[in-house]
């Protein structure tokens, strides 16, 4: 049996322990996530949501004058993405490409020419049970996520209800790096400052 039929076999109290690890919504930084070409300002955020409301249908993002979106997806800190799951409607509306971009935050339709980090293939998927493998190594150290779905099935708008993360997350580190180079830097400069000293003195 292949792998990615392998989902389907999955009785529904394993879904739900696969779902507990669907939690880096939490770690969205939702008031600067942008989403691009959505037919409702603010529909695209309320997509990552918890994996037992991934069936709800009663919020969901639809794309305004063509069928791409666009998500810009801070975080609260580093993301190391190990799965993906994408759910729809089993109907042409559905996403059926996604291209990701990692760290380069503000894209827009302008930006997306540009060779994405992976894409993906997907199939239509109404319950969220086939997962979508990023590159480890290069999903290891995520600051910001772009995902851009060019196209659908056909149909002339596209339609998300729910998008799923999985992985790992750790607190930035950009204060604790501050911290070292200041503490470094001093004795670095003082070592720096007594050999000039000496040279000057010795050219006088």
């Amino acid at each position: 049996m292949s792998h990615s039929h392998c989902n389907h076999d999955h009785s529904h109290e394993n879904l739900d322990e696969i779902g507990i690890q669907y939690n880096l919504f939490e770690k969205i930084d939702l008031e600067n996530l942008q989403c691009l070409n959505e037919s409702i300002d603010g529909a695209g955020k309320t997509v990552f949501k918890p994996w037992e409301k991934r069936l709800d249908r009663t919020q969901y993002v639809e794309s305004d004058a063509d069928e791409e979106l666009l998500f810009n997806i801070p975080f609260t800190g580093n993301i190391k993405i190990k799965g993906l799951r994408i759910s729809s409607e089993d109907t042409d509306s559905h996403p059926a490409k996604l291209r990701l971009f990692k760290n380069r935050p503000n894209m827009t339709f302008d930006d997306v020419s540009m060779e994405p980090d992976q894409v993906f293939d997907l199939q239509k998927d109404s319950e969220g049970v086939l997962e979508y493998s990023p590159k480890i190594v290069t999903f290891s150290s995520v600051s910001h996520l772009t995902m851009h779905f060019p196209t659908n099935f056909g149909a002339e708008n596209t339609r998300i209800y729910y998008i799923g993360l999985r992985g790992e997350w750790t607190p930035g580190h950009k204060h604790g790096v501050t911290i070292c180079t200041y503490e470094a830097r001093p004795m670095l400069e003082d070592h720096k400052l007594s050999n000039m000293d000496s040279v000057s003195k010795a050219i006088q």
